[in-house]
């Protein structure tokens, strides 16, 4: 029979701070509310989609494909167009119209989306920014020119322009039936430098040249989807897109001595090209470091000479949401091939000679480590092309990217304009996985593409050089922002256009929730696992973040409601307290091992009375068992109700032996140099999250233990661990690497640990004016002396 061991503790208590606030949900409450499940929350699971976060057996989506001839006006920086529509309801359901984007009109002065936030007179402004204040009543002239929308056999269709929205009425389209129309359509292009946004040009004063990033360029299909409907939501410039997925065939006439980048492959380099060019194209198949088709000294000569003929490149690519292109005579080009998957993936850069430096090193190997690195984390790179173009910018489309990169005049650049060039690339080819082929819905949910899109681009950051220096991902950084008062704070699972601090709201604190499921709660291999299974059920499909927050359970075997209800539904924030240290070590009483007890005699059970029971009393229609068979009344029958008597008397003392022994001296050698410690936690943020306990021996050594977040459970504002250690500790931290985002580090520690720095006098640099990306002032480069002089 197993021995039970008793020792008291002779106890000595060390506190340090004082009760936590009780920051809670459901204030009547201290457990019970973080931990509930998300099922009242997230939608009802059905045939479209399952409660395991898969595709349905009846998941549906619409297609549309599209043909696109346009021509491009340097002289007037005008685009004109002309696209046929083919669109596959696959939908069970009939339409009566369709939803198309006019995104443009976000430059229009009353097509716009008429969304405004509060501004100030400030203390200077140019010309060019005035022109943003001014109160426009006339059309500014920017926007979608809609010049006709006819069906196949050439009739006009009832239209209406609502803003960014145009409604097309169609004949009943049938559950299975597919609509083909065409939409005429011209546009004056915005210069982007000034005006701001994604699509447009930029010129270049110095050598008179223009370079045009088109996207958004034409009008496009709104989704329709089994959880919403049409979405049709306005578009401010924010919130980006939902897009339906297609086939796309586009020709862009465009001045003869352009360069075209575009999403998709080119079907006329041999007409477009000239032969050495072409030539240097065809090496390109087998080239494992970048070669240039266009030179730096081409391109120079292009800029200098203008040409007045045109040519018309045309460029095919399937299963895409979106096109975007891009065009100029500035344009270095260069390319190599990379392998994912046993399939070749073409990568190249375009840039300008005032970002060679920078480019021609990096660009596209970065493009070729983006593809490669994102293909092992998600699901392997499924198109041909991908490419980044240097424009100032940063803005992402399937296959082509746009990026920002300028050196200095004489070529030299700063560390962070390199590093913030190489996080950029790597960030906009990455949304060729969220939301390109992984198509979320990015303007209702914008952390789905920008949140699991930096938190990849942290992972490939992370592999390209060890130290990176990444700003989004590592759970530090997202502190200051987690400290802002709860007024400048928007649960991640927020609309983008109600978010005040977008960037770290969007992009950076998903980004580290995701970071801290990897590599502090849930471990990396079972987070890659899921998240690579997410990926692949979502590829080339539309999900929701209840697919993405179901999938990684369903695929882990991690109950993480938890989690995705304090880090994506609530503003809390981490901070967990050390309260306070008990400390003992054992003593060995010699305990008694008999002890003499007089037996308490049982009393008669008996239930309080409550309504029914008086309500059977008084229904004389119920007829109690043991009123019709008397043979069922035994004694305790009668004790219950007093009938019988006991004589108490009886009872006698007895001696009753005590489950306790005495420790041999080999026993006690064992646990006499036990050191026993209570350690209390407080949550003063209000976030659950993991404790992370790192103990430091007074011999020097160290240890850690990683509690699971689940100790809060029964009482989310308090909790203890007991601990028996072998050696004594000197000193106690929680979070050593700042794991947590905790908010508060002066409350993590007990003993002799390093102190806290005390606050010092800091004053806030002023801001250089430069353009994004630019290069500017001096730099190491600079400064390095040369050999040989």
């Amino acid at each position: 029979m197993k021995k039970v061991y008793g020792f008291c503790l002779s106890a000595i208590l060390f506190a340090s701070v004082a009760v936590a606030q009780n920051i809670q949900n459901n204030p009547g409450s201290n457990h019970g509310n973080k931990f509930e499940q998300l099922g009242t929350i997230l939608p009802t699971p059905n045939e479209q989609r399952t409660a395991s976060g898969a595709p349905g057996v009846k998941y549906w989506q619409q297609h549309a494909d599209y043909d696109i001839k346009c021509e491009l006006d340097e002289n007037t920086q005008t685009l004109k167009g002309s696209e046929t529509i083919t669109y596959h309801n696959n939908s069970p359901d009939p339409l009566t119209y369709i939803w198309i984007q006019l995104d443009e009109n976000q430059h229009n002065s009353l097509n716009n989306a008429n969304y405004q936030s509060a501004t100030k007179m400030p203390a200077r402004a140019t010309d060019k920014q005035l022109e943003n204040f001014a109160l426009n009543s006339a059309d500014n002239g920017f926007g979608f020119n809609i010049l006709k929308i006819t069906d196949a056999q050439g009739k006009s269709l009832k239209y209406t322009i609502n803003k960014t929205m145009m409604r097309i009425e169609t004949p009943v389209l049938k559950s299975g039936d597919k609509f083909v129309f065409s939409i005429d359509w011209n546009y004056k292009i915005v210069d982007r430098i000034a005006k701001g946004g994604r699509g447009g040009y930029e010129f270049f004063p110095a050598d008179g040249n223009y370079l045009f990033t088109m996207a958004q360029w034409y009008p496009r299909l709104c989704v329709y989807s089994d959880f919403q409907g049409w979405q049709n939501h306005q578009f401010t410039g924010r919130g980006e897109f939902a897009l339906t997925f297609g086939d796309f065939k586009v020709q862009m006439t465009v001045p003869a001595d352009h360069l075209v980048g575009s999403t998709g492959e080119c079907q006329n380099y041999a007409q477009v090209l000239t032969p050495t060019q072409l030539s240097r194209f065809n090496t390109v198949k087998t080239a494992k470091a970048p070669v240039e088709i266009v030179t730096l000294a081409e391109a120079k000569a292009a800029e200098a000479k203008k040409s007045t003929a045109k040519k018309t490149w045309i460029f095919h690519a399937k299963d895409v949401r979106d096109f975007a292109w891009t065009s100029s005579r500035k344009y270095i080009w260069d390319a190599m091939n990379q392998k994912v998957a046993d399939k070749d993936v073409l990568c190249m850069s375009f840039y300008g000679k005032e970002a060679y430096n920078l480019y021609s090193r990096y660009s596209t190997r970065v493009v070729a480590h983006s593809i490669k690195t994102y293909s092992d984390f998600t699901i392997p790179y499924p198109y041909p092309v991908a490419q980044s173009i240097e424009a100032a910018n940063g803005m992402e489309y399937p296959m082509i990217c746009f990026n920002y990169g300028r050196t200095n005049e004489d070529g030299t650049y700063s560390e962070t304009v390199k590093n913030g060039m190489i996080g950029v690339v790597i960030h906009e080819v990455g949304h060729n996985f969220f939301p390109m082929i992984i198509n979320s819905d990015e303007r209702q949910w914008s952390w789905m593409d920008e949140g699991l899109n930096t938190f990849t681009q942290f992972l490939t950051e992370s592999s390209w050089d060890d130290k990176f220096p990444s700003k989004r991902g590592p759970a530090y950084a997202i502190v200051p922002y987690m400290k802002l008062p709860k007024d400048q704070l928007e649960p991640i699972m927020s609309n983008s256009e109600n978010i005040v601090q977008f960037g770290p709201n969007a992009y950076a604190k998903p980004a580290t929730g995701l970071n801290i499921l990897r590599e502090t709660i849930m471990g990396r291999e079972l987070f890659d696992y899921a998240f690579k299974e997410y990926s692949r059920r979502w590829t080339f499909k539309h999900p929701t973040p209840a697919d993405f927050f179901r999938t990684m359970e369903d695929a882990s075997g991690e109950d993480l409601d938890w989690f995705w209800r304090g880090w994506f539904y609530s503003t809390d924030a981490c901070d967990i307290s050390l309260d306070e240290v008990k400390y003992a070590k054992a003593d060995f009483p010699k305990p008694a091992k008999t002890s003499k007890q007089k037996p308490t005699v049982d009393k008669p059970i008996l239930t309080d009375d409550d309504i029914s029971k008086q309500r059977n009393r008084a229904d004389k229609s119920i007829k109690f068992y043991t009123d019709q068979d008397l043979e069922a009344r035994d004694f305790y029958w009668k004790y219950a109700r007093g009938l019988v008597q006991i004589d108490s008397s009886k009872v006698k003392t007895q001696e009753i032996r005590l489950p306790l022994e005495e420790f041999t001296n080999e026993e006690k050698a064992k646990y006499s140099n036990k050191h026993f410690y209570e350690l209390n936690f407080s949550n003063k943020g209000g976030l659950v999250m993991p404790i992370i306990v790192e103990f430091t021996f007074k011999d020097g050594t160290k240890t850690v233990d990683k509690i699971p977040a689940q100790i809060w459970r029964l009482n989310e504002i308090k909790t203890s661990k007991f601990y028996a250690l072998d050696k004594e500790v000197a000193a106690i931290k929680i979070d050593p690497l700042r794991e947590t985002a905790d908010i508060d580090e002066s409350n993590n520690t007990w003993g002799a640990v390093e102190a806290v720095p005390s606050k010092f006098q800091l004053f806030k640099a002023a801001q250089a004016a430069a353009g994004r990306g630019q290069s500017e002032g001096i730099n190491p480069m600079q400064l390095e002396v040369k050999k040989g002089k």
